[in-house]
This record gives structure tokens, C-alpha cells and sequence, in this order.
């Protein structure tokens, strides 16, 4: 418990073991100063690169980004996260994202391109064997990147009836159901060409999505329409002020809890950017960009108070924290943590 009563937050992070990484960390977070402090890391998962809480908060699911494909369930009672079996086969190579649908893990597989179900036990533990793969085809104009297809991220929409899965080799984003543990795809959203979308996130109020784009440094503002399973883009962004001078790799993107600041995080330039949506969350604006704290960072994240923002920072080897001003949204470097190749940061 921290002073006062209040329940300590704990963070997990990922992390790149072929790179030098432990495995995943387990941290706890100060509500009052954002800090974080390492309380275990534990192996056993080959690269568990992303990171995602069960609804109840009490496991911890992680995929295995090798090219033979994998994700692990862990038990998280305590301050050492513990493996509940062995690690499940997806299907599909690279496995770079996860999230919890429909009583389902889901992966999207960037190295082959597809997006496997795998189901949840009763017990919170993974079946021996997924239970769906959707391969995604097509290409971009952007080579050698964009050949094929590469789901790099899948994740449910607000209303909790769709997946959405973002392919940054076909420049699009696929809107899915899961009926009786089978992927279907719903409809398939044109993105501009070469963009390279990365990841999405949904505002608050469930009506707009912004889309990170990687090989672009820009967001493309889209509606989304939860009872059609919709996404219409409606304008775009840059995430950077003027041309880039050298490399640009725009990578891991939050919005706050109340809608009212999007934070982005670009590779290369190593800067975070915040953008302001107006007041329908259809337009953004770029109003600054800090540097990142570290080297290459590949993932943000928010505290649940949305008062401290996150990033991995994988090159650099380090989570670094930042304080968010609560009337401009700008941050302000914290702290830091060693977190060697360090990936994605989730709370519980």
C-alpha cells in the first residue's frame, strides 16, 4: 500500500531478450511521483516484446515475437509474474501486439501478416491451440517494407463488438468479428498510400480513432461508427514540426483519459509530440515535442490517472516518466528506470 492507504500501482514491462532484455519486469508506480521501482524480472518467453492485463487484472498475457510465433499466459497474484503452461503457437510469425476480445487473446502477427484468436480458459489460462488465424493480403508502394502484408497491431473497438487490426504493409485497417472463435473480416479501410499505419486508439467518447502512421510521421483522424463497424479517415497530421531531418519512425501513440491531449512517440528524431484534438475530436493540432528521454522509443503508456506518461525506451535500455501538466498536457521528465531493451509498459 502507498502512504495514506492507497493501493500501490504496479507496472509490467517488455522486453526484447534476444536483445539483452530479463524478460518481463514487474515495477511499482508512486501515485504521487510517478517513480517506478523494479520488484522482480522473470524469463522463460523468448522476446515477450507486448504486453496485456486480463479484464479482471489478474494475469498477464505476453506474446513471443520470434518467427515461429507464441504467447504465454502468467498468473499475477503476486509481485513475480508466474507462467501457468506452456507457450501457445499462433500461427503466424512475429507476433508484435496483443489485447483480450470476447473471451479471446489476440495477436497481431507482423511477420506473416495475420491476426490469430486464441481462447481464454475459464481459469484465465490459454487453450493448447488457437482457434482462428485471419491472413490479411495485399501491399504498398512503400518497398521494401510494404511487399506484404504486416498486422502490427489488434485490439476491440469501445463498444467492445468489433476488432480492429492495423496492417502497415497494405495501409489499411480491418474491422473483424469473432463468432464461435472464428476471425471474419467485416470490411477493410483504405488508408493513404505509403502511409504505413502502425497503431490506433480510440478518444474517449468512442466516436473518433487516431492512426499512427510509421512510415509517414503523421495521425490520420478517422470516424468510427461502433453500430456499423466503420472507420471513415477524415484528415491527417504531422506529429513533427517541418521535414525530419534524418531518420523519422513514428511508433507508439495514447490519448489521455478525458480526451483532451494525444501523445505520439517517434524513433530516430527520439521525441515525444503532443497534439491537441479540438473540441469534436475530429481535427488535431501539434503543439510540442520533448525529447524522449532515452534512445528509440518503441512504446508509450498512461498511468491509470492519466497524470504520468510512459515511455520504452528499447535502444537506450530505460523507462523513463514523465509528468503530465494538467492544463497543457506538456511532459516533464521524472525519472527514469534501467529496463534493458525495454518494449511496452502495461498497469494494473
Amino acid at each position: 500500500m502507498a502512504d495514506g492507504g492507497r493501493r500501490q500501482q504496479r507496472a509490467f514491462i517488455g522486453s526484447f531478450t534476444a536483445a539483452g532484455g530479463l524478460g518481463v519486469l514487474t515495477a511499482s508506480m508512486d501515485p504521487d511521483s510517478g517513480a517506478l521501482t523494479v520488484l522482480s524480472t522473470v524469463d522463460g518467453v523468448p522476446d515477450p516484446a507486448y504486453l496485456a492485463l486480463s479484464p479482471e487484472r489478474d494475469m498477464l498475457y505476453a506474446v513471443s515475437e520470434t518467427a515461429d510465433g507464441a504467447v504465454a499466459a502468467y498468473r499475477v497474484h503476486g509481485d513475480k509474474p508466474e507462467l501457468t503452461g506452456p507457450l501457445v503457437p499462433v500461427g503466424g510469425s512475429g507476433p508484435t501486439y496483443l489485447s483480450v476480445f470476447a473471451g479471446h487473446v489476440l495477436t497481431a502477427n507482423y511477420g506473416s501478416g495475420s491476426v490469430t484468436a486464441v481462447p481464454v480458459r475459464p481459469d484465465g489460462g490459454l487453450a493448447y491451440a488457437a482457434s482462428s488465424v485471419l491472413q490479411h493480403s495485399g501491399s504498398g508502394p512503400h518497398t521494401p517494407r510494404q511487399q506484404g502484408p504486416h498486422a502490427h497491431q489488434v485490439q476491440p473497438d469501445p463498444s467492445g463488438r468489433w476488432a480492429v487490426s492495423v496492417d502497415l504493409g497494405t495501409d489499411s485497417v480491418r474491422v473483424c468479428g469473432l463468432d464461435g472463435g472464428t476471425l471474419t473480416l467485416h470490411r477493410e479501410i483504405a488508408l493513404r498510400p505509403g502511409s504505413g499505419p502502425r497503431h490506433l486508439v480510440f478518444h474517449p467518447r468512442g466516436e473518433h480513432a487516431y492512426v499512427l502512421n510509421e512510415l509517414a510521421p503523421t495521425v490520420t483522424v478517422c470516424r468510427w461508427d461502433a453500430a456499423e463497424g466503420a472507420l471513415r479517415p477524415v484528415g491527417e497530421t504531422p506529429v513533427l514540426p517541418g521535414v525530419p531531418d534524418g531518420d523519422a519512425y513514428p511508433s507508439g501513440i495514447v490519448v489521455s483519459p478525458d480526451g483532451r491531449f494525444v501523445w505520439t512517440a517517434t524513433r530516430g528524431q527520439d521525441v515525444v509530440s503532443l497534439l491537441t484534438p479540438d473540441t469534436v475530436g475530429e481535427g488535431l493540432r501539434l503543439v510540442a515535442t520533448v525529447p524522449c528521454g532515452g534512445t528509440w522509443p518503441r512504446a508509450l503508456a498512461l498511468d491509470p490517472s492519466g497524470g504520468f506518461l510512459y515511455v520504452a525506451n528499447e535502444r537506450s535500455g530505460d523507462v523513463t516518466w514523465f509528468a503530465v501538466h494538467p492544463d497543457t498536457g506538456v511532459p516533464r521528465r521524472a525519472g527514469s528506470i534501467e529496463a534493458p531493451a525495454a518494449s511496452c509498459v502495461v498497469f494494473d
